[in-house]
């Protein structure tokens, strides 16, 4: 049947309104697979809502007329599906994945749900579940047994019996909220005895039956029930109970004469088929709005009114101009239609009046034009694919209209070459973007013009690349590698420090100098030395260990300029807790420490020969080993002097009142 038919023909399957009569026509569409340039109505004829694009090997894919959704894609044999294929939501997620025999589901496959959740794994029957798992809920052999059914948020929604992979026996279905909603028994797949919301009753699949919200008293629904569904005369009302509709049913779908209401007021009239509009009457605050054909809800072939009756557009075929109002009759699009859509010139409404949007469409989405917001301002003007900002665009400050960004969009965001701006007009940034944030090669510049990073981004992060910026009277240098920042900064033209720099501080390695003259190098956090470093002082002395915040805190080594050195433990700057003091003659302490000096039990070693072990209280032991430590170093003094005839009375007491003040 499909037998030459090339690459940009398709078939699409035209049914007769009584659904006896049949027939396949050829339909040609453009290079973007999207326009119908050719499309012939017959009287009590629709389409099926389906075309689908068959290649040379028998794959293919199938769509949504008029959306041009994606339904399926996968492989075919004579028209049908046949072998594997895929099923998607309108969404665009998965549906069904699995294989096909003529045109059903027949053997392995897996069901998602419509956020994209695993449903059902399994094997499949002639478009049955048969054999397989839902969840580990439920296990089913031969498309036999006891089931459990979830939505998508893990609401149980149905529990009993399956035969045959359908709803056939007991069994029970739930509410999203997990009220019971009918208990009885299935036939097929249908309800046919049992209680719906213990109120009605239905028998032998036959009753006329009130559909009840939440057990509580609103009618949903009333009408005639056969097999199950509703068929013939029913009514639909909304949760105030006011009538929605009245009208006919067949296999649970509104078809034929019915009218539509919107707040007591009827809104349509006319025929429905498989829950479409096929013909009738629009009506806006109970004035005659449109009058025509439909196709899948689509005005087609009629013409639309005014306030007066007079004719104000005209559609065939799907083409001509068109006012579209919402249910209060509020104005929401006036504009060009072609093949049912919007094509060609046109504008939106907010629903206080304000204009939303104007450009062109195609194929019934945003081709290119202007986008306001409730004030009035533009806040984008560009092109569009699909009904998102693709190509070049503008974007506007949402407050005061002023212009933003501009450069190229893809899928909604910006993507490829940009300038950012400031309020005041001046630019912000300058080159590449990848999902709507900074990517590539880039420059970057402050309030003022003046550049202050050029280099490469990464996912809105400087990744490589240098910059400067000043504050106040300081002045920063910085160097970004990999996403680590490491900046100079000075005053005056002196510099202060050198080092990793991370939101706003010092974080990282680096090196900062002090105004009393002080280097510290090693480790920082928020500015502080915080990790292993070095400080050293203007004396000459230096610390290297730990820090804390700050301090010296935890292990460390403190060198003083007279040669001493302590090893060992810190606490808020000074020594506490273990710690080795060494002494420029070899003499040494080992022991404990509080508040800078030695206080608990220690061992002393000196030099002489002798040790001493116990507890020091403030070091009065060792005050009195240095005191005659010194007085030793003076005698010796002395004595060198006395050997050379330089001695007098008057400097052996200077020197002794010199011990006895230091001390």
């Amino acid at each position: 049947m499909f037998v030459n038919i090339k690459s940009l023909y398709f078939y699409r399957i035209i049914f007769s309104y009584l659904g006896i009569k049949r027939k396949f026509e050829i339909v040609k569409y453009n290079k973007n697979l999207q326009n119908i340039l050719h499309l012939e109505l017959f009287d009590y004829k629709i389409i099926s809502g389906k075309y689908i694009k068959l290649d040379k090997d028998g794959k293919g894919k199938e769509y949504l007329f008029p959306d041009n959704e994606l339904v399926f894609e996968g492989e075919y044999l004579n028209g049908k599906r046949n072998g594997k294929g895929i099923e998607y939501y309108n969404n665009g997620n998965i549906k069904f994945e699995g294989e096909y025999l003529n045109g059903e589901r027949n053997g392995k496959g897996k069901n998602y749900d419509f956020e994209g959740n695993l449903e059902f794994e399994g094997d499949y029957l002639n478009g049955k579940k048969w054999n397989g798992k839902l969840y580990n809920f439920y296990e089913l052999k031969n498309g036999n047994g006891k089931v459990k059914e979830y939505d998508y948020k893990g609401i149980l929604k149905f529990e009993g019996e399956y035969l045959n992979g359908e709803r056939n026996g007991k069994g029970k279905e739930y509410d999203y909220k997990g009220i019971l909603k009918f208990d009885g028994e299935y036939l097929n797949g249908k309800k046919w005895d049992g209680k719906l919301y213990s109120k009605f009753q239905i028998k032998n699949g036959k009753g006329f039956i009130r559909e009840h919200y939440n057990n509580f008293d609103k009618i949903l629904f009333e009408g005639d029930y056969l097999n199950g569904e509703r068929n013939g005369k029913g009514k639909e009302y909304d949760l105030k109970g006011n009538l929605q509709f009245d009208g006919e049913y067949i296999n649970d779908k509104r078809n034929g004469i019915c009218k539509e209401y919107y707040n007591k007021k009827l809104i349509f009239e006319g025929e429905y088929l498989n829950d479409y509009k096929r013909k009738g009457k629009i009506y806006i605050n109970e004035r005659l709005e449109y009058e025509g054909d439909y196709i899948f809800n689509t005005k087609w072939n009629g013409k639309g009114y005014d306030e007066n009756g007079n004719i104000i557009y005209e559609l065939k075929n799907g083409n001509g101009k068109v006012k579209e109002y919402d249910y209060k009759g509020k104005l929401e699009f006036e504009g060009e239609y072609i093949n049912g859509k919007r094509d060609g010139k046109g504008k939106e409404y907010k629903y206080d009046g304000k204009l939303k949007f104007e450009g062109e469409y195609l194929n019934g989405r945003k081709l290119n034009g202007k986008e306001y917001n409730y004030l009035g301002y533009i806040i984008f003007e560009g092109e569009y694919l699909n009904g998102e900002k693709n190509g070049k665009g503008k974007e506007y400050h949402y407050n005061n209209g002023k212009l933003e960004f501009e450069g190229e969009y893809l899928k909604g965001k910006r993507n490829g070459k940009g300038k950012e701006y400031y309020d005041n007009g001046n630019i912000k940034f300058e080159g590449g973007y990848l999902n709507g944030e900074w990517n590539g090669k880039g420059k970057e510049y402050d309030n003022n013009g003046n550049k202050i990073f050029e280099g490469e981004y990464l996912n809105g992060r400087k990744w490589i690349g240098k910059g400067n910026r000043f504050e106040g009277e300081s002045y920063y240098l910085y160097e970004i590698k990999r996403g680590k920042e490491f900046l100079l900064k000075y005053k005056e033209g002196k510099l202060l420090y050198v080092g990793e720099y991370s939101n706003g501080s010092l974080n990282g390695i680096g090196k900062k100098l002090y105004p009393a003259g002080d280097k510290y190098e090693g480790e920082l956090e928020q500015d502080l030395p915080n990790g292993y470093g070095i400080y050293y002082f203007k004396n000459g002395s230096r610390y290297e260990g730990e820090f804390k915040y700050g301090n010296f805190e935890g292990n460390g080594i403190k060198y003083f300029p007279d040669g001493i050195r302590y090893e060992g433990e810190f606490k808020d700057d000074k020594s506490k807790g273990y710690g080795i003091f060494y002494f420029p003659n070899g003499d040494k302490y080992e022991g404990q420490f509080k508040e800078g000096t030695y206080n608990g039990y220690g061992i002393f070693y000196s030099t002489l020969g002798f040790q001493y072990k116990g507890y020091f209280i403030e070091c009065l032991f060792i005050k009195i080993l240095v005191i005659i430590y010194k007085i030793l170093l003076i005698l010796n003094h002395l004595y060198s002097l006395i050997m050379r005839n330089k001695i007098t009375l008057l400097y052996i007491i200077i020197l002794i009142l010199g011990i006895l003040i230091d001390q």
